[in-house]
């Protein structure tokens, strides 16, 4: 990668995020990696190089500033809040990319999510911001979210009465946050109930970690990722280390749910079971392709290994998902994912204007598989059911375990 571009790179990880005070979403910021550390940022758009031919500004921009000057001329509101309207043309110029991904955020929403996942307080529930509505994927375990009863696939179309319809979904999450002990209320359109309803809920403190490890029975080794994080790489040593010394007949590795996260956390983490080759290629618009490898420095590259993966496993799961797939190392089951498969640039604007994020890029599996659209088929398709969700039995776990374990 080009030594001399100080951009933020994300993957577009920010599928599924926690709903938290001020927190914000696993899966937004990675640097590059190698490079750049978490959160650099350039010094002001001057940074910023566009190679695009550029039409005849003074011409092609006649039409704006006519509008412009219009509305100051005969808008019934007096005066105009110039500020607001900029922030409108630039969030309008993201939206004609007709990108899901591609966006602007004001000065208070890229604050937003740039502060820290630690020591904040929300409903405790993993989140899709992609689609039309704010989409509840699973709540935590102990959470208020669980506590009152949500569950994945709930759209939350309100919040303290007020309609989210045509509100961006992060923006509603950020309405959703709040300070432990405050109440919320999220009027919540459910699959199989007729009329929304509401749900109140108080807020609490939640501390989430991006790793958690057990034994299972049956000498099995079990390892779950709720994010990439940029501690994650260290804590998924740290815990390999302590279960490979159990001596396991084999390892899950559990990315339902996951988001995604930081790049450089990606690369970490497939370098423990892969001893060598390709993790992720980078392929840019004009063709240019950056290739990422193993790190070499794995401790669990020979263990038999299984990997659970659902539809809300996204981007940087996907990305970890697909280079064990591809290179043979692990089969995966549970349902197809998500398909995140591009890789986006955060930019701030000069004078604390907010930022513009940026699709810059798509990313490929070692066999050079596009996931965007089309997500991970797993090798073993197994579906929980609302039975076995009402029972608390584990389907895909289940069969994981059936894999490492049969003669």
């Amino acid at each position: 990668m080009e030594s001399n571009r100080p951009l933020n790179k994300i993957l577009i990880g920010c599928v599924i995020v926690i709903l938290l005070f001020g927190c914000s979403a696993f899966g937004f910021i990675a640097g590059y990696y190698g490079k750049y550390s978490a959160g650099s940022q350039p010094n002001s758009t001057s940074d910023v190089t566009s190679t695009a031919p550029v039409a005849n500004n003074d011409e092609l921009f006649k039409p704006f500033w006519e509008a412009w000057q219009l509305v100051h001329e005969q808008y019934l509101v007096q005066p105009m809040d110039d500020e607001k309207m900029m922030q409108g043309a630039i969030r309008g110029m993201m939206d004609s990319l007709g990108d899901p991904h591609s966006a602007y955020m004001n000065p208070v929403e890229y604050s937003d999510a740039q502060a820290p996942l630690e020591g904040y307080s929300g409903i405790g529930a993993w989140v899709n911001t992609e689609g039309e509505f704010l989409t509840i994927t699973e709540p935590m375990k102990g959470s208020p979210a669980e506590a009152v009863g949500l569950k994945g696939g709930d759209q939350i179309i309100a919040i303290d009465g007020v309609d989210m319809t045509g509100t961006l979904p992060e923006l509603a999450r950020q309405k959703v946050l709040g300070e432990a002990g405050t109440q919320v209320i999220l009027t919540v359109l459910r699959d199989g109930v007729d009329e929304p309803f509401d749900v109140p809920i108080t807020r609490a403190q939640i501390t989430i970690p991006s790793t958690e490890y057990r034994m299972l029975d049956n000498n099995i080794a079990y390892l779950r990722l709720n994010a990439f994080s940029n501690t994650t790489g260290d804590e998924v040593n740290s815990a390999l280390t302590e279960l490979l010394a159990q001596n396991p007949k084999g390892l899950i590795l559990d990315l339902r749910y996951n988001s995604g996260g930081f790049l450089d956390a990606a690369i970490q983490v497939s370098s423990e079971f892969l001893p060598d080759g390709v993790v992720t290629i980078e392929e840019y618009g004009d063709g240019k392709r950056d290739t990422f490898n193993v790190t070499g420095s794995g401790i669990a590259t020979e263990i038999p290994m299984v990997v659970l993966v659902n539809e809300w496993s996204a981007s940087a799961s996907e990305l970890v998902a697909g280079a064990l797939q591809d290179h043979g190392r692990a089969q995966l089951v549970g349902n197809t994912t998500y398909g995140k498969g591009t890789v986006q640039n955060w930019i701030p604007l000069s004078e604390n204007e907010g930022a513009v994020r940026i699709t810059i890029a798509r990313w490929l599996t070692p066999n050079e598989r596009n996931v965007t659209g089309t997500g991970l088929t797993p090798d073993v398709q197994v579906t929980i059911s609302e039975a076995d969700t009402q029972a608390g039995v584990d389907t895909q776990l289940n069969k994981a375990i059936d894999l490492l374990t049969q003669p």
